[in-house]
């Protein structure tokens, strides 16, 4: 069942959590032809009683993003990053340069919350540097206010590949999508390590939501229970 696009609250007024996804094309950046094609999920998530937020892959237009979340009454205080691609992080892809974290750096002083292992993919596609940039392992947690994000590190579409796991939230980057998962025929992918992420996401629990990097299903989101049986990637690759 999809979830409603931009989500404040999940219906409960008394929730903390800020949980925000924007559709890049038509909730930002929509005049921007590339943004409409390449349809990436941002996502904002922080703590609504101390207006703090981090942006998840926040690319073609930082400024239009920190302006959203202002709106809300939410402050930008970091950036988590699921992976190097300049859809995701900005940079130069098929002759196009991409808004991403260093021209967010230019609005915003904040940490860039990477996994460990893609801190010199970042630092070659978005030419910010490393010192500006946070490396973490599988399992840390980046808090914001009071709100708890568990990274996990699930490489295969690139080495350094991550998700975001907040409140039942599963945020997947390019590792699943509701239908298929990231190629692994480009620099820094590894199939034989995407069969093992793919084989980790399969034990999250059913209740818990998944929200891609890219709409490319109908629906924006869907309970890990549904992906697991509609999903060929949980048979035909896993064979479960």
């Amino acid at each position: 069942m999809a979830a409603p696009n931009d989500e404040h609250h999940d219906g409960r007024p008394d929730d903390r959590l800020y949980f925000r996804q924007l559709l890049s094309g038509r909730d930002f950046a929509t005049d921007d032809q590339l943004a409409q094609q390449m349809v990436n999920f941002v996502y904002a998530i922080g703590d609504r009683a101390t207006g703090e937020c981090v942006l998840v892959d926040p690319a073609y237009d930082p400024r239009g993003l920190v302006d959203a979340v202002a709106a809300d009454g939410m402050t930008v205080t970091g950036v988590l990053a699921s992976h190097y691609h300049p859809d995701h992080v900005g940079g130069s892809m098929m002759g196009f340069d991409i808004a991403g974290i260093a021209r967010l750096l230019e609005t915003v002083s904040c940490p860039i919350h990477v996994q460990r292992d893609e801190v010199p993919w970042v630092t070659r596609t978005t030419g910010v540097s490393e010192t500006q940039l946070v490396g973490h392992d599988s399992g840390d947690v980046v808090s914001v206010g009071d709100i708890d994000i568990q990274l996990v590190h699930t490489p295969g579409h690139t080495p350094g590949s991550q998700c975001f796991l907040v409140d039942a939230k599963l945020v997947s980057g390019d590792t699943l999508f509701l239908d298929g998962c990231g190629r692994t025929d480009l620099p820094g992918s590894d199939h034989a390590q995407m069969i093992e992420s793919l084989r980790r996401l399969s034990k999250v629990d059913d209740d818990v939501v998944l929200y891609p990097g890219h709409r490319y299903s109908l629906a924006s989101s869907a309970s890990m229970g549904s992906v697991k049986q509609s999903n060929f990637v949980f048979d035909q690759i896993l064979g479960s």
